[in-house]
C-alpha cells in the first residue's frame, strides 16, 4: 500500500512549486535533485550554529586585504558617517562649478592681494555660509538616515545561545544563527525555515513589503527538520550545513541543499522565508539564517543613495561654465587693451622715466588677474545662496499646506528634499507601485446578481432604524454591503436559488477559520475569497470549521455538515474552483465559482433553450455593467450529482491520483467530466477598492501630459483591472501583449524603420519578459553616455522597447521585482532626458524612489521604508495633484523667473566695468563704490527677488487644478533654457550700455556736478538700481503689500546705507575704506541728474514694456491659428496602422488572477491542526522562562 506521503503530500507540494524532496525522500524526487545539483556549482555554505565555521570563510577586499565573506545583519543606507561627512560633503559641493570658481577666485585675491579689486573675505565669506548651508541640509537628510536605519538593526528577535533563546537585536544576527518568530513579527533575514507549529510545519507569511501581494502565502519546512528538530535541546545540538547558491536580487528564486547526518536534502524559494516578510496565522516558527544584512535578497534589491541634481542645476553648471570662459575671454580682450596702452604712452612720452616695480609682462599678467576678480561678480555668488532660501521655503509652504493634510492618520505633507522642489513642475513620467498606491489593500463585496436579478447596496442615506444584521450573531460589522430586499428573501428561506447562491459562498472556498474570544477570523489564501465567505457570513450562511473530510456551515441558526468529497481547486489553467459535497440529506452536490468565459460553456444546454436563457442573458448583462464599473466579478454554478454517476466518477479520480506520469493532466480531465451540466447560479462583484481620489488625480495629471506607468510585483489581470478602474486604460484602447511587442521590434529591427504609430496604445508586459529583453541593462548599457549608438544589438533592443513604450497612453509591468522597477526608470531617464517621479509605499518601492529624478512615499499599511528613502512624503495619492500642479509648478515658474531676473540685473549693473575699463586706460579699476558691490545683491535688490522666488504666482492654486495644460510649460523647459539665459544677457547689457553711455553723453560738455569718477559712479549706482527695480516691478504678477514693503525696504536700504557710507565720520575713521565723502548728497539733489537718471530708466523701461505688450498679442492670435490647424486635421485625420485587439476577459479577472489555494494540503491533513495550544517544542515552564528573557 502507498503511504499518503509518497503519493499525497509529495504531490501537493510538486503541483504548488516545491520539489518532493524538500518534504520526504522520494528516491525518484531525490536522484532528479542531485541531478540538478551537480549542474549548478554552490558556493555559499552556512553551518548552523557554528560561527567559527562560517567566520573562516574571506573574500578579497583590497589588494592583499581580506575581509570576512559573510556580512552581519546591521544595515548602513546613510550617505556620510564621522569621519567621511565633512571630505566627501566638500568633494560633492565642489563638484559644483560654481563653487570651484568661486574657491579659484577667493585663492587669488588671498595669493595676490595688490591686485584685489575687493577684500579676499567679500567672497570668503558668503561661500563659507553657502557651503555651511548645503552641508546643514545633507546632515540632516543623511541623520534621517541614521536614524531609520537605527531603529531597524535594533528590532528585537529571538536568537538561539546555548540552549536558549533569548531576546537579542537584528544587528547581532550572523549567518549560521537559530531564531525564533512569532506572529505578526518581520523576518530579520533571508532564513531556512526549519520547523513551526502548524501541521507540517507550515509557515503563512504576507509579502506586502516585497512583492505587493496581500495575500497569504505558506513556506514549508523540510519533512527530515520538521521530524527532527522538536524540541530547543535538538535545535542546540543541530549541526546541519546549507550549501547554496551565492547572495543575488532574484526575490522568487532559491536554489541549493541541505545536508544533515550525511544525508542531502533540496531547497528551493518554498523553504526560505525572506527579509521584510510578515509572518501571519502561525503562532511560532523557527529557522536558520542563510543571509543577513546587505546579502538578503530584498536589501540586493535597494539600490543605493543616489546625489539628485535638478534639470535647473545642471543647466547652470553649464551656464557657470560658459560664464567663466566669457570672463576669461573678456579679461584677456581688456588686458590687451592695457599692452597697446602701455605700448603706445611708451612710444609717445619716452622722456618719462619708468619707476615700475614689475615688468611689462608682469604687470600684464597682474592686470589680467585684476579683471578676472572684478568681473567675477558676474556670476554672483548671492544668487546661489538666495537659491538655498528659496527651496527651502517653497519645502516649507509644501509642509504648511493644509489641503495635503490627511486627517485620519494625522499625517501631513512632508518635504524631505528642500533641493528638487523646482523639478516637481518639470515631471513627466510617474512611476507607481499599485498595492497600498493606487489601492486600499480592501477586497469588499459590491454587487450581486443571483437568477439574473442584480441586488446593489442601499443607496447612501437609507434609513435604518437599526442594524439590519442584529439577528445574525457571526455577522461582521465592518462589512458594508445592505441590502435590504436580498436580506429579507434569505431570511424566508423560500427561494431555492438564492439559498444554493449562498450555500455556495459558505462552502466552496479553501479558507481556514480560527475561533479567539468567541470571534471568527478568517485566513484566505487571497483577500477576495475572504470578501466572500464574509459576505455569506453576514447573510445567514456561516463557514464554522473544516477538517481533513468536511466542512460545518451554519444555515440561518441550523448547523449543517458536509462531507467533502473533493476539492478542485483554482489554477491558472482551469480558472475556476469546484468542490463535490454531500450534504445531511445524504444528496450530493457540484458547486463550481469561476470566469464566466469558462463556467458559461459548461451550462446545462437544456436550460439554454427554456428559462435558463433569459437567466444567461440577465446574467451576460450584469457582468457587462459589472465590468464596466471595473469590479472583480466571479460566476457562481451548482449540480446535483446522481449516486451512480458519483460512484464512477469517483473510481477514476482515485485512479488518477495515483498515477506516477502526467498526473495533473490525468487529474485535470477527470475534473473536467465531472463540471459539465452546470445550473447557473449567478455572479459576485468585489471592489478592489481605490484610494479616494485617484481616478480624478490620474485624469487631471495626464491632461498634464504626464504619463503614468504602473509597476507591481502583483499579478497581471489584477493590475490591469485597476488599471481599468483608475482609467489608465480603457475599452477602446489597443493593448499590445508581450508577443506583438516582439513582432513589433523584430520588424523595426529588420526594416530599420520608424516604429509604428499606434493610436490609443498600451502596453502590458511582465518581469519575466522584461528579463528576456533586458538582458545587458544591468551592465554596459546604464554606462553608455551616447543614447544614439548603442553599442550592441540588446541595447539597441532595448532603446526600441523603451520608445515604443513612451509611444503609448499607459504601461503596466507585472510580476516585477524591486530592481527591475528601478532599471525601467532608468531607462526611461537614459533615453527620454525627461524628470521621473517614482511613488510608492512598501520596501519593494525603495530601488525605484532612489533611482528617480523624483521620490515620493506614502504613509501607508506597508511600513515607513518608503518615507524613510524618499524625497517627499504624502498620506494619499491623491496629494500628488496638488504636489506636481500647485506646489511644482509654481516653484519651477518662481526660481526660473528668479534666475533670470538675478542674472539680468547683474549683469545690468557689472557690465559696466567692462565699457569703463575703455575710458580708465583698461587699468581694471573699478567704478562703483565698495560697498555698493558689497550690498547689491545682499541688500539693495535682495527683498523684491526673495518674494519673487517665495510667493510669485501666475494664477492662483484653484486655477493651476482646473487647468493642468499649464503644467507643460515645465515639461518643455519653456520658462528658463539657454534661449531665456541669452535673453537675459542681452537685456542686462542693453541696459548697461544706455545708462553708461547716456549719462557719459550728456554729461560730457555740460558744466555741471560731474566732474570726477566718484560723481559718475554714484550716478551709474542709481540710475543701474532704479531700472532693475522698475525691471522687477513690471515683471511681478502677484501683488500684495508685501511686494510694496519689498521694494520700499529695498531702496530705504540705499539710501540710508549710501548715506551712512559717503559720512564724515567714517571717512575720518577709514580714508580707504569709505573715499566716498558726502559725494550723492552734492551730485543726486541737482534737477539734471534727476532728469538725467530719469531719462536713463525710461529708456531702459518703456522699450521693454512696449515689446512685451506687441509679443503677447502675437502670440494670443499665433495661438488661435494653431488651433484652428489642430481642428482641421482632426477632420482630416489620415488613417493610422492599427494592431488587432486581442480579446480581453476582464470580466472575471478575479478568477484569471486567483492563485491556487490551500485545496490540497486540506484534502491531505497536511494543514489541518491536532489540537488548540499544543506547542511541541517547549513546556510551558520553558515557554514561561524564555518570556522572562525577553
Amino acid at each position: 500500500m502507498v503511504s499518503m506521503w509518497e503519493w499525497g503530500g509529495g504531490a501537493v507540494l510538486r503541483k504548488l512549486g516545491h520539489p518532493s524532496t524538500s518534504v520526504c525522500s522520494v528516491p525518484r524526487g531525490e536522484a532528479r535533485g542531485e541531478e540538478e545539483e551537480e549542474e549548478a556549482v554552490f558556493t555559499w555554505e552556512v553551518k548552523a550554529n557554528d560561527r567559527t565555521y562560517n567566520n573562516q570563510f574571506k573574500e578579497k577586499a583590497f589588494l592583499c586585504w581580506q575581509r570576512t565573506k559573510y556580512k552581519d545583519n546591521i544595515i548602513h543606507t546613510a550617505k556620510y558617517n564621522f569621519f567621511s561627512f565633512l571630505p566627501l560633503n566638500l568633494y560633492e559641493q565642489f563638484h559644483r562649478i560654481s563653487n570651484s570658481y568661486f574657491l579659484f577666485i577667493i585663492i587669488l585675491q588671498g595669493v595676490f592681494p595688490e591686485i584685489s579689486t575687493m577684500p579676499w573675505f567679500t567672497l570668503f565669506a558668503p561661500l563659507v555660509c553657502l557651503l555651511l548651508i548645503r552641508a546643514i541640509r545633507d546632515l540632516v537628510d543623511d541623520i534621517g538616515r541614521h536614524r531609520s536605519d537605527s531603529t531597524v538593526n535594533n528590532r528585537p528577535c529571538e536568537m538561539l545561545v546555548g540552549e536558549r533563546f533569548l531576546c537579542k537585536k537584528w544587528k547581532d544576527l550572523h549567518v549560521g544563527d537559530l531564531v525564533r518568530l512569532h506572529d505578526t513579527n518581520i523576518v530579520p533575514a533571508d532564513i531556512l525555515l526549519l520547523a513551526s507549529t502548524e501541521p507540517s510545519s507550515l509557515c503563512y507569511v504576507e509579502t506586502a513589503d516585497i512583492d505587493g501581494e496581500t495575500n497569504l502565502k505558506y513556506r514549508q519546512a523540510l519533512l527530515v527538520t520538521h521530524h527532527g528538530l522538536t524540541t530547543i535541546k535538538n535545535m542546540a545540538s543541530f549541526q546541519g550545513k546549507v550549501v547554496c547558491e551565492e547572495p543575488n536580487s532574484r526575490m522568487h528564486y532559491f536554489t541549493g541543499h541541505l545536508e544533515w547526518e550525511g544525508k542531502k536534502y533540496s531547497l528551493d524559494s518554498g523553504n526560505i522565508l525572506l527579509r521584510g516578510c510578515k509572518i501571519r496565522n502561525t503562532d511560532t516558527c523557527y529557522g536558520m539564517v542563510i543571509y543577513a544584512g546587505f546579502d538578503t535578497k530584498i536589501m540586493r534589491n535597494c539600490g543605493t543613495v543616489h546625489l539628485k541634481r535638478t534639470k535647473i542645476d545642471r543647466l547652470m553648471n553649464k551656464l557657470v561654465i560658459m560664464i567663466c570662459i566669457f570672463v576669461v575671454l573678456i579679461s584677456m580682450a581688456l588686458t590687451m587693451g592695457f599692452w597697446s596702452k602701455v605700448k603706445e604712452f611708451k612710444t609717445k612720452h619716452y622722456y618719462v622715466p619708468e619707476l615700475r616695480v614689475h615688468s611689462v609682462t608682469t604687470e600684464t599678467f597682474f592686470i589680467l588677474l585684476s579683471f578676472i576678480i572684478l568681473l567675477s561678480v558676474m556670476m554672483p555668488m548671492a544668487m546661489f545662496i538666495t537659491a538655498e532660501f528659496i527651496y527651502l521655503g517653497n519645502s516649507i509652504f509644501i509642509d504648511w499646506d493644509v489641503e495635503m493634510y490627511y486627517a485620519p492618520q494625522d499625517m501631513p505633507a512632508k518635504a524631505r528634499s528642500t533641493s528638487l522642489n523646482v523639478q516637481l513642475g518639470q515631471v513627466g513620467y510617474i512611476f507607481s507601485d499599485k498595492t497600498g498606491t493606487l489601492t486600499q489593500n480592501i477586497m469588499t463585496f459590491k454587487k450581486c446578481c443571483i437568477n439574473g436579478i442584480v441586488y446593489g447596496p442601499e443607496q447612501e442615506g437609507y434609513p435604518y432604524k437599526d442594524n439590519p444584521f442584529l439577528w445574525n450573531v457571526f455577522a461582521d460589522g465592518k462589512m458594508l454591503f445592505r441590502n435590504s430586499r436580498l436580506l429579507s428573501i434569505v431570511r424566508n428561506n423560500k427561494d431555492k436559488m438564492v439559498r444554493e447562491f449562498w450555500r455556495l459562498l459558505a462552502i466552496c472556498h479553501t479558507v481556514m477559520v480560527e475561533e479567539k474570544d468567541n470571534q471568527l477570523f478568517y485566513q484566505a489564501a487571497s483577500p477576495d475569497e475572504e470578501a466572500l465567505v464574509t459576505a455569506a457570513r453576514n447573510f445567514g450562511y456561516v463557514f464554522l470549521a473544516r477538517t481533513q473530510d468536511s466542512i460545518t456551515v451554519m444555515e440561518l441558526g441550523e448547523q449543517r455538515v458536509y462531507q467533502v468529497l473533493a476539492m478542485m481547486d483554482f489554477n491558472s489553467i482551469r480558472k475556476r474552483m469546484s468542490v463535490l459535497v454531500r450534504n445531511p440529506e445524504g444528496s450530493i452536490y457540484l458547486y463550481t465559482k469561476g470566469a464566466d468565459t469558462v463556467l458559461f460553456e459548461r451550462l446545462h444546454k437544456k436550460d439554454l433553450y427554456r428559462k435558463g436563457r433569459t437567466v444567461k442573458a440577465a446574467t451576460e448583462e450584469a457582468l457587462t455593467s459589472f465590468a464596466e464599473e471595473t469590479l472583480r466579478t466571479l460566476c457562481l454554478a451548482y449540480k446535483k450529482v446522481e449516486e451512480d454517476q458519483y460512484n464512477e466518477w469517483h473510481q477514476r479520480h482515485q485512479e488518477a491520483k495515483i498515477l506516477l506520469e502526467n498526473r495533473a493532466q490525468a487529474l485535470h480531465q477527470v475534473y473536467e467530466e465531472i463540471e459539465q451540466n452546470l445550473q447557473l447560479l449567478g455572479i459576485t462583484a468585489i471592489e478592489d477598492r481605490l484610494q479616494d481620489g485617484v481616478l480624478e488625480t490620474i485624469q487631471c495629471l495626464k491632461k498634464g501630459n504626464i504619463k503614468i506607468w504602473v509597476l507591481t510585483g502583483d499579478k497581471q489581470e489584477t493590475a490591469v483591472n485597476i488599471g481599468y478602474a483608475c482609467q489608465l486604460l480603457s475599452e477602446d484602447m489597443h493593448i499590445l501583449n508581450e508577443e506583438q511587442i516582439t513582432a513589433i521590434l523584430e520588424a523595426y529591427h529588420e526594416t530599420k524603420d520608424s516604429l509604428p504609430q499606434i493610436k490609443m496604445a498600451a502596453m502590458i508586459v511582465s518581469g519575466e519578459f522584461l528579463d528576456q529583453l533586458m538582458k545587458s541593462a544591468a551592465g554596459p548599457m546604464l554606462q553608455n553616455k551616447d543614447p544614439n549608438t548603442p553599442q550592441s544589438p540588446e541595447e539597441w533592443r532595448e532603446q526600441a522597447f523603451v520608445e515604443l513604450a513612451c509611444s503609448c497612453k499607459a504601461v503596466i509591468c507585472c510580476r516585477v521585482t524591486p530592481k527591475q522597477k528601478a532599471l525601467i526608470v532608468a531607462l526611461v531617464k537614459k533615453y527620454q532626458n525627461v524628470v521621473t517621479l517614482a511613488i510608492g509605499d512598501g520596501a519593494n518601492d525603495v530601488n525605484m524612489i532612489k533611482t528617480a529624478d523624483i521620490g515620493v512615499g506614502l504613509a501607508g499599511q506597508e511600513g515607513m521604508q518608503a518615507v524613510q528613502n524618499s524625497d517627499y512624503m504624502l498620506a494619499q495619492f491623491r496629494f500628488l495633484r496638488r504636489l506636481l500642479l500647485v506646489h511644482g509648478r509654481w516653484s519651477y515658474m518662481r526660481v526660473c523667473k528668479f534666475l533670470r531676473y538675478f542674472i539680468y540685473k547683474t549683469l545690468a549693473i557689472m557690465m559696466v566695468q567692462i565699457w569703463f575699463a575703455f575710458y580708465s586706460g583698461f587699468t581694471a579699476q573699478p567704478l562703483y563704490e565698495g560697498w555698493f558691490l558689497a550690498l547689491f545683491n545682499l541688500l539693495y535688490t535682495t527683498l523684491p527677488v526673495l518674494y519673487i522666488g517665495l510667493f510669485e504666482q501666475d494664477v492662483s492654486d484653484e486655477q493651476s487644478l482646473e487647468l493642468p495644460e499649464l503644467y507643460t510649460a515645465g515639461q518643455k523647459d519653456e520658462l528658463f533654457n539657454y534661449w531665456v539665459f541669452f535673453q537675459a544677457i542681452t537685456h542686462g547689457t542693453v541696459t548697461s550700455l544706455v545708462n553708461f553711455f547716456m549719462t557719459m553723453w550728456i554729461s560730457h560738455d555740460i558744466i555741471g556736478p560731474i566732474v570726477d569718477y566718484q560723481s559718475f559712479a554714484t550716478v551709474m549706482s542709481l540710475s543701474g538700481l532704479l531700472s532693475v527695480t522698475m525691471e522687477v516691478i513690471l515683471i511681478i504678477k502677484y501683488w500684495t503689500v508685501l511686494t510694496v514693503l519689498a521694494i520700499f525696504f529695498s531702496l530705504c536700504f540705499y539710501i540710508i546705507i549710501t548715506r551712512a557710507s559717503q559720512s564724515f565720520w567714517l571717512f575720518t575713521i577709514s580714508p580707504t575704506t569709505f573715499p566716498f565723502l558726502s559725494v550723492e548728497q552734492n551730485v543726486i539733489p541737482h534737477p539734471y541728474i534727476l532728469l538725467m537718471i530719469m531719462l536713463n530708466v525710461s529708456l531702459n523701461t518703456l522699450p521693454v514694456l512696449a515689446f512685451r505688450v506687441i509679443y503677447q498679442a502675437l502670440k494670443q492670435l499665433r495661438l488661435k491659428e494653431e488651433e484652428k490647424e489642430e481642428e482641421k486635421e482632426e477632420v482630416e485625420e489620415v488613417p493610422i496602422e492599427e494592431i488587432a485587439m486581442v480579446p480581453r476577459a476582464r470580466r472575471s479577472s478575479y478568477a484569471f488572477s486567483h492563485q491556487e489555494g490551500y485545496a490540497n494540503l486540506i484534502t491531505q491533513g497536511t494543514i489541518m491542526r491536532r489540537s488548540l495550544g499544543a506547542n511541541k517544542y517547549q513546556s510551558d515552564e520553558e515557554h514561561s522562562s524564555s518570556l522572562d528573557a525577553i
